[in-house]
């Protein structure tokens, strides 16, 4: 057994918190790894992040995954960030060390991308158009990783179009930037289709978009998971497109967190999603 002296320790960070399934995931990864351990909520209210990422180290933790509002403001707390998370412009991942310094990571891209494979084996970025709607931080992520899988051309819309032509300055490639106006042709002969916006989520208003130039082919995916198929998504599952939800994104970027944190990688298992699925449905 890895670690048979220590407690392990790590959490989300995050304003409001209680509704992640992060501890979940993370505490059936410690009995699937036979580690003494666990994994807590740390809801740290807006302007009160670095005493909490400070007091990380006194009290035993390997880290925290960092949620919604503190991905941005963790970028000038910790002390050394990646390239990645750079280049995204958040972090989603914090590493402590042994003399207590904090390196920050972004494993977003990972969850996304290893969620795409997992589901969908034959998919490949650059078979054709990605058409990315939104332009936030999860967005920037998605973004990030498409890249990186070689994406020939990248369409990308965004309410505000400012927000949209940032990131194409910012990453440069074979991103183009259209008008909110645009964003129902921009479907047509993609590809790969992903919503990265908060439309569809439990409490929000559906994401307006007319489907009718959509190819049966492409590859429609949404990055939020509750509910686990949004109205977009059922929308082209009624279309008879393949769809992958956001929840996989979740899972698949819980592995390289462990293995910065604890030296080991856990398995996303088909229980697992099970298990975390059946949570969702029952809110």
């Amino acid at each position: 057994m890895a670690h048979p002296d220590k407690f392990l320790m790590a959490g989300v960070m995050g304003w409001p918190v209680m509704h992640s399934r992060s501890p979940m995931m993370h505490n059936y990864w410690m009995e699937q790894q036979g580690l003494a351990g666990t994994y807590v909520f740390l809801e740290i209210k807006p302007g009160e992040l670095e005493p909490a990422l400070r007091a990380l180290h006194p009290l035993g933790f390997s880290g925290c995954n960092l949620t919604i509002p503190h991905k941005l403001d963790a970028m000038t707390i910790v002390d050394e960030v990646d390239d990645t998370a750079k280049k995204i412009g958040a972090i989603s991942c914090v590493v402590v060390r042994e003399d207590g310094s904090l390196f920050g990571t972004n494993n977003d891209w990972l969850g996304f991308l290893g969620n795409l494979k997992h589901q969908q084996p034959d998919w490949r970025a650059d078979a054709g158009p990605c058409t990315v709607i939104g332009a936030g931080g999860g967005g920037r992520a998605v973004i990030y990783g498409l890249l990186q899988e070689g994406a020939k051309e990248l369409r990308l819309v965004n309410r505000t179009q400012a927000k949209a032509e940032k990131i194409a300055e910012e990453y440069g490639g074979p991103i183009t930037v259209y008008p909110w106006e645009e964003r129902h042709a921009l479907l047509e002969g993609a590809t790969t289709v992903v919503n990265v916006t908060n439309q569809g989520m439990v409490g929000e208003a559906a994401l307006d978009i007319n489907l009718d130039k959509l190819s049966s082919t492409a590859l429609v995916a949404d990055i939020i998971y509750t509910p686990l198929e949004s109205p977009f998504l059922a929308a082209a599952a009624e279309r008879q497109n393949k769809t992958v939800n956001g929840l996989g994104m979740l899972l698949f970027q819980g592995p390289p967190a462990w293995k910065r944190w604890f030296g080991v990688e856990p398995t996303v298992t088909d229980e697992l999603r099970a298990m975390m699925e059946k949570s969702i449905l029952a809110d």
